[in-house]
């Protein structure tokens, strides 16, 4: 027979002693002719039985007399005993009372004490029982009952009460068994010493664990936890009521429960930081920390300072970068143990992520495999199907790109990119400029850990560039064709959105932002950089001081961000040549000439659309950029579908000519007249 059987057949033979004691004394108490002789004459303490009977253990952790355990014990009979109620009723000779009553008590039993009413008192404190008060009843002649978790406590089952169940999740325990890496292992001993080395009877400190990275901290927390035998439940923040008393009841609820079983509570308060309160208003937070107690983890993006509690603030970061590529060794095959050094400097991920994106990959990769093998009429030779090194691969990039994804919908568009290096018309060097930021990011791994480069960049590894030139001239798109070839996500910020007159807001959008993206080295493309950026070395007020703190602010993120940044500027000018020089790209976008302009013609119509003698060289004497030869071009092809034609040499002219309006252009009706065709046929 187990321990834990055993401890409930004992405990069960206790409280047939215990309820056939109360039994006699109620009889007793009611002059009843045909008494039962109980098997004990004293209220039974369980010595001997070890553990203790659930009565007693509970008596002991939340501190109740005699008198009070006696108080509990007629409250659970009722729930226990068909018997009691009868009893009751005759003991108190009133038939309409078949219930405990504090008045039943007083006179049941010894060592009665009227204190074990009071709000203070254990009974109550604890919620171990309720008064129903009707009317105007009294207090003492009101109903008593116990409360159901308790009631299942004394019987032997110890689980957690429903009320708090409908609130509270279970961290997942599949991660526990996972080895964390040294960096965070680290993290885990130091919050275990901190915690042994709490006073006895001391309540324990609040762990704070600060970050942007949930996963891991919850892994942290889960490891704590496991090492001092708790379970670990999680709570949103959101779920706290507002209502005071409400709020009071579930701190109780869960202090009592934390003396019941090996319990922990992760407080995840990870998307409420930023949220405000009436001055002098404590927050339903700060309200339950201060009524509950027991081992508790608070989640917070940043830092909660204040709290008036003992606490131990942790700063949670993920893996380094060569801990990430020994995690992604550790879970790739062979084939493709090659590539983690590419995916540890491009993503920064956390372990639980690494392992599910690597699984993922390989089955996705021995799925297409298996397909691959079934040959249809019609279907490529197999010698010509992509080989299952690069399709693990782009499994691999492809679930660490989902993985990632930033949250900047209020910050940030996300581009869908489309564009490739065939699209791009600027000069040569431009050109050349542009690949060798896509070939910086490619080789990082390379050149970074191979290489030793990273133990020399003081400032960080990120890659920034400047992207300067007129609106249209192809900014955006050169962008986009970067994005593209890298496989990445792109996002486009307008600064001038994101600057905030008031002292730290611009900071702080900053921060979120590059916070979001940090995982994923999404391509940060940052409009509108002439709104934050601008000839302010100069200090003259408060205000160009604040300025240059926002803009230093802005180039430091740059330059640790681990993906590439992009400021465009329609005004290079407006720039400082003190900030530029923090940049290590400057990549010029010129207004296109007339040989820049024909190309970008002649490629602007998809090869599906059809097209009738349009002239290419006349259409590139038109002083229009990259982007207005866009516009032109899908206008008159709207022009053409509507007329039911191909796009002809007069659509375009006259969408061109619209074009010249809507820019304030002066328009030289001559440049527009449609003559005999005699450039290229389409």
């Amino acid at each position: 027979m187990s321990e834990m059987n055993n401890w409930l057949q004992q405990n069960q033979k206790y409280l047939g002693q215990a309820l056939g004691w109360l039994r006699s004394r109620l009889q007793e108490i009611a002059k009843l002719p045909d008494a039962e002789i109980p098997e004990v004459k004293e209220f039974p303490t369980g010595e001997g039985m070890n553990p203790p009977p659930a009565l007693i253990l509970l008596s002991h952790k939340l501190g109740l007399s005699r008198f009070e355990q006696q108080v509990l014990l007629l409250c659970v009979a009722m729930e226990l005993d068909t018997r009691i109620a009868r009893l009751c009723a005759k003991a108190q000779d009133n038939e309409y009372q078949p219930y405990p009553t504090f008045a039943l008590a007083l006179s049941l039993f010894d060592e009665s004490a009227w204190n074990a009413l009071s709000w203070e008192s254990p009974l109550r404190y604890w919620r171990l029982i309720e008064i129903h008060q009707s009317g105007v009843q009294p207090l003492t002649s009101s109903a008593l009952r116990a409360d159901e978790r308790i009631v299942h406590y004394i019987k032997g089952l110890n689980i957690l009460d429903d009320r708090l169940a409908s609130l509270l999740m279970p961290l997942s325990t599949e991660e526990w068994e996972v080895e964390l890496p040294h960096s965070q292992q680290t993290v885990v001993e130091s919050i275990f010493q901190q915690l042994a080395h709490t006073g006895r009877g001391q309540p324990l400190p609040v762990i704070q664990l600060v970050g942007a990275d949930s996963q891991s901290k919850q892994l942290i927390a889960q490891q704590v936890v496991a090492a001092m035998d708790r379970y670990i439940y999680r709570l949103p923040v959101e779920l706290l009521p507002s209502n005071a008393s409400e709020l009071e009841t579930l701190a109780r609820l869960w202090q009592r429960e934390t003396l019941l079983l090996p319990l922990a509570l992760y407080l995840d308060a990870q998307e409420v930081d930023g949220k405000q309160h009436q001055e002098g208003e404590l927050p339903p937070l700060h309200r339950f920390l201060h009524r509950s107690g027991g081992l508790i983890f608070l989640s917070t993006r940043e830092a909660r300072q204040n709290l008036g509690l003992p606490t131990i603030v942790v700063d949670i970061d993920k893996p380094t970068a060569q801990e990430q590529q020994a995690l992604w060794e550790a879970v790739l095959d062979s084939s493709s143990q090659e590539y983690a050094g590419i995916l540890a400097t491009q993503f920064n991920l956390n372990v639980v992520a690494i392992r599910q994106i690597a699984e993922t990959a390989q089955a996705e990769s021995s799925n297409s495999a298996m397909n691959n093998q079934i040959e249809l009429p019609g279907s490529l030779p197999r010698s010509k199907i992509q080989n299952p090194k690069s399709k693990i691969q782009n499994h691999l990039w492809s679930g660490c790109l989902a993985s990632t994804r930033p949250q900047l919908d209020s910050l940030a568009q996300r581009l869908n990119p489309k564009a490739t290096w065939d699209d791009i018309v600027l000069p040569p060097e431009e050109t050349n400029l542009l690949q060798q930021i896509a070939e910086q990011i490619r080789q990082r791994s390379q050149v970074y850990q191979h290489w030793g480069f990273d133990k020399r960049m003081n400032r960080g590894m990120g890659i920034s560039a400047l992207f300067a030139g007129e609106s249209g001239t192809g900014k955006t798109m050169a962008a986009e064709v970067i994005a593209n070839d890298l496989q990445l996500h792109l996002y486009r910020i307008d600064l001038s959105a994101v600057v905030n007159k008031y002292i730290g807001e611009t900071e702080k959008n900053l921060r979120r932002l590059f916070d979001a993206a940090e995982d994923g080295g999404a391509i940060l493309f940052f409009d509108e950089a002439d709104a934050l950026f601008g000839k302010r070395s100069e200090v003259r007020d408060s205000h160009d001081r604040h300025a240059n703190i926002e803009v230093n602010y802005l180039l430091q993120r740059m330059e640790a961000y681990r993906g590439l940044a992009i400021l465009a500027t329609n005004l290079k000018s407006s720039i400082d040549q003190a900030f530029m020089r923090r940049l290590r790209f400057i990549v010029n976008f010129p207004f296109p000439g007339v040989a820049e302009r024909q190309v970008m013609w002649e490629k602007v119509f998809p090869p599906q659309t059809p097209k009738e003698d349009l002239d290419y060289q006349r259409l590139a004497r038109l002083n229009l950029t990259g982007a207005s030869i866009h516009n032109v071009a899908l206008n008159a092809a709207f022009l053409a579908a509507q007329g039911g034609t191909p796009v002809t040499m007069a659509q375009v002219l006259a969408a061109a000519r619209s074009e010249f309006r809507k820019l304030d252009r002066p328009v030289n009706e001559a440049d527009f007249r449609v003559l005999v065709p005699t450039g290229v046929r389409g």
